[in-house]
């Protein structure tokens, strides 16, 4: 049963449920008045063509009936719709088997989401190759901090607006923009150029949500996990590939990352492309209905300015904590208190002021996944970007692994997640379950987090590093690709777009609070750790104590010549503090591990209360790219 399900149908569904009717009156030779209500009721059921226009087509008739025959009272026939988007439907299974079209439009998603993850990749961890060529490394910072501006900004805007609009051209603009943006950063001859590169990239991150519906509705509702399994699968590769193709390429030439945004704009482009010629679903009768004045009008506007300002005053306090000002600074304070007003002012907003807007109430009428999925893919990032953070962060400083050694553990994580995320697409299709995954997602994620911070300085601790990242690729493979999906059923159908896009910005915004947290015990802690452990190890051997802060500073940044040049100094002492550092670190990082750990433990909780939706899971197609 889904609300609304004949406005997605359009008019096909409606001239076959006519066309049926008609074969069916004109096979019996009756007329409407000859027909008593329940003799209509029957024959028009045998059609089965049930949708929202159906039943009010059967009440109309029955209506007119009513009022004709003097022998019945108006109270025993005659119905009253009050709503008739509220009136339970069923879709009829429209699928007709996958064409060219279709796996071409859906290739050029999984090609999308694979360049958005490469160019994101290389923001973040390329961006100091970039300073090396064209300066400005007191500014690396903004190459991924826009992206994340832009896609908290523009990702509701553009979501609801594709559901008055359509998505075509949102997603095929936006992806052109990403082309360009990435051609524009490959050609940089500036820290500001690369900068303004992925501000011109920003859209397509904007359109995010557009992917993970496009992708949904184009197949039939039974594959709706796979389909998200499959995109979840192309964000695994290009990670994996962005962080070791990358890593190659700047290795070998120093100006590689040019050659490596070449490769991500060629990626935006065949996407662009594709959308362009072969992206072409059914128009919804909503869309058709309203002007374009009327359209404006019902875009929630207040609710973007209270969210942009909101996202970005917040995000701007929280980055700012303990980096490098206290939470008592006025840096810090004024944008996190001013940024949590405008939020709470949009909750308030959407809660009593604006029922049909950005956060539109019939999103939680059919039932409770939508709610836990915004809660579940909150948490999923928060715990994430724990391990995305700190896991190579402990692997390179506990254990000594190079930068290019350490990009490899990590990587192992997304290839465990496409692994993974076959089974679960297997799994979820075939038996139309969804809370066992997402159920046994977080658990691993308990354990995880469980097993790193039992980690110690031992070679067995360190060699169990390359295991681990595996739970947590199957920790993200059963949580993102299902939980989109519970929300996406949950939700009515031509509200998917924006369904997709209020969980893409809950789950950035549980990363920037999860990243916020993160820093300031990692901050607390190291600063007591730190001169703590090396102490310990240290002054026994002989260290003077007026001499350890600067033995600290020195084997922090892992400066040679100036250990040896501080006096008393000898291999000896270097080795013993290299151990108290190396276990200061370790401390520190089983905080951050813990605090992981408990958010996990809350959506294993949570998760459980998620109902699966098998009667949803049918072979209903809600946009089928052959429908004209």
């Amino acid at each position: 049963m889904a609300p609304l399900a004949s406005v997605c149908i359009c008019g096909l569904a409606a001239a076959m449920m006519l066309f049926k009717l008609e074969l069916h009156l004109s096979e019996a030779d009756l007329s409407l008045s000859s027909l008593s209500p329940s003799t209509l009721t029957s024959k028009f059921r045998s059609t089965k063509v049930k949708s929202a226009a159906a039943v009010m087509m059967a009440v109309e008739v029955e209506k007119g009936y009513a009022h004709a025959n003097t022998h019945d009272t108006e109270s025993a026939n005659a119905v009253e719709v009050h709503n008739i988007e509220r009136i339970p439907t069923e879709e009829i299974e429209n699928y007709h088997g996958l064409t060219v079209q279709v796996l071409l439009v859906y290739l050029s998603l999984w090609v999308l989401c694979f360049g958005q993850l490469m160019n994101l990749v290389g923001a973040g961890a390329f961006a100091r190759d970039i300073a090396v060529t064209v300066g400005g490394s007191d500014q690396t910072v903004w190459l991924a901090q826009v992206i994340a501006i832009l896609t908290t900004c523009l990702g509701p805007i553009i979501s609801q607006a594709a559901d008055y609009w359509g998505r075509k051209w949102f997603l095929t603009i936006s992806t052109g923009l990403g082309a360009v943006g990435c051609l524009v950063v490959s050609r940089a001859t500036s820290m500001p150029m690369a900068i303004a590169g992925q501000v011109i990239v920003g859209p397509a991150y904007g359109a995010q949500a557009l992917i993970y519906a496009v992708g949904s509705e184009i197949l039939p509702r039974r594959w709706r996990p796979a389909a998200q399994a499959g995109l979840h699968m192309a964000l695994s590769v290009g990670a994996t590939i962005g962080l070791l193709a990358g890593s190659a390429m700047i290795r070998d030439y120093a100006t590689g990352w040019r050659a490596y945004w070449y490769m991500t704009t060629a990626m935006f482009a065949f996407s662009a492309v594709i959308f362009g010629l072969l992206y072409n679903p059914p128009s919804h009768q909503l869309r058709q209905s309203l002007s374009t004045w009327e359209k404006l009008a019902r875009l929630d506007w207040v609710a973007y300015a209270l969210l942009t300002v909101g996202i970005v005053l917040f995000t701007i306090g929280l980055s700012w904590a303990k980096n490098p000002y206290e939470w008592s600074d006025p840096h810090v304070l004024v944008p996190f208190v001013v940024g949590l007003v405008f939020l709470l002012g949009l909750a308030a907003h959407q809660t009593w002021l604006k029922k049909d807007g950005l956060v539109h109430h019939d999103l939680f009428r059919k039932d409770r996944n939508f709610a836990i999925a915004m809660l579940g893919l909150a948490t999923e990032d928060m715990m994430f970007f724990a391990a995305n953070i700190y896991y190579p962060f402990q692997v390179s400083v506990v254990y000594g692994a190079d930068a290019f050694s350490s990009g490899l553990h990590f990587s192992i994580t997304f290839l465990a997640s496409m692994a993974f995320s076959c089974v679960v697409a297997a799994y979820s299709s075939y038996t139309r379950r969804l809370r066992e995954p997402v159920l046994a997602a977080f658990i691993l994620f308990v354990l995880f987090y469980a097993l790193m911070a039992t980690s110690n300085l031992s070679r067995a601790s360190a060699t169990a590093m390359w295991a681990y990242p595996i739970l947590l690729g199957a920790s993200t493979a059963g949580c993102l690709p299902t939980l989109i999906a519970a929300a996406q059923l949950s939700a009515p159908p031509e509200l998917i777009a924006i369904t997709s896009g209020l969980l893409i910005a809950v789950r950035t915004l549980g990363a920037s609070v999860a990243l916020a947290v993160y820093q300031a015990i990692f901050a607390s802690t190291i600063s007591v750790n730190l001169p703590k452990d090396i102490a310990a190890a240290v002054l026994p051997l002989g260290l003077s104590v007026d001499l350890l802060p600067e033995f600290i500073g020195a084997l922090s940044n892992r400066n040679q010549t100036a250990l040896m040049s501080i006096p008393g100094v000898t291999p000896t002492i270097i080795g013993a503090g290299a151990q108290g550092l190396q276990q200061a670190y370790l401390s520190s990082f089983k905080d951050i591990w813990m605090a992981a750990a408990a958010f996990a433990a809350v959506a294993v909780i949570v998760s459980a209360f998620l109902i699966n939706p098998a009667k949803d899971l049918n072979m209903h197609v809600d946009a089928p790219l052959d429908d004209k």
